[in-house]
Order: structure tokens, then sequence, then C-alpha cells
């Protein structure tokens, strides 16, 4: 059977206790380096809402200038619509009263040829 000297057991001891150092600092780094990845996290998580909402933002002003335009269109389209038909009644009104005038100039022109033609008989 062999046995330990002190010296040996003192170097197992100290290995142990160097091992539990180094574990021990592991461990703390591993909860730095979690602490900097959520904090990391937590920061692009903001960063991705803060470009969210200016883009909301952003989205709801567009909306509202095409919308703005887009009223102007309608607006522009239904007066000139409006008027448009306005010229077209009086261009019908002013052929109607023109045809009426025509009409009157022949009326008696033409109501003759038909006593005529009817009066006359043909043998």
């Amino acid at each position: 059977m062999s046995t330990i000297n002190n010296n040996d057991l003192h170097l197992v001891v100290l290995q142990k206790r160097s091992a539990k150092i180094a574990i021990r600092a592991l461990l703390a780094v591993e909860n730095e380096a979690k602490q900097i990845l959520n904090a990391a996290s937590s920061v692009k998580a903001a960063k991705l809402l803060q470009a969210k909402q200016e883009a909301e933002i952003e989205v709801a002003g567009f909306q509202a200038e095409i919308e703005l335009e887009f009223l102007k269109i309608i607006t522009t389209s239904s007066e000139d619509s409006a008027a448009y038909l306005k010229c077209l009644e009086q261009d019908a009104e002013t052929k109607i009263n023109n045809l009426k005038l025509v009409a009157a100039k022949v009326h008696d022109d033409v109501a003759s040829r038909l006593l005529q033609c009817v009066v006359t008989i043909r043998v």
C-alpha cells in the first residue's frame, strides 16, 4: 500500500481549491455574460419598438396626405363634372331653342304644302 505524504495531500487540497476558484470565476463570468445579453436584448427590443412607432407615425402621415389628395381630386372632379353638366345643359337648351326657331320659321310653309298636297287631287 502506498502512503500519501503531507506534500501530496497538500497538493491535492490546493488543486481542489484552485478548481473551486476557477469554477466560481467561470460561473461569475457566465452570469455577467447573461446580464450583458439580457441588457442587449432589452436595448434591441426598445429600438425595435421605437422604430415601429416611428414607422406607424410616418404611415399615418402618408395616409393622411394621400387621403387629402384624394379628396382634392374628388372635389375637383365633382366641380368639373358639375360645370361640364351645366355646359351640356346650356348647349342642349340652345340647340332646342334654335330648333324651335327653325320650326317656327318653316311651320307656315310646311303647313301650306301639306294642305296643298291634301287638297290637290291628282287625277
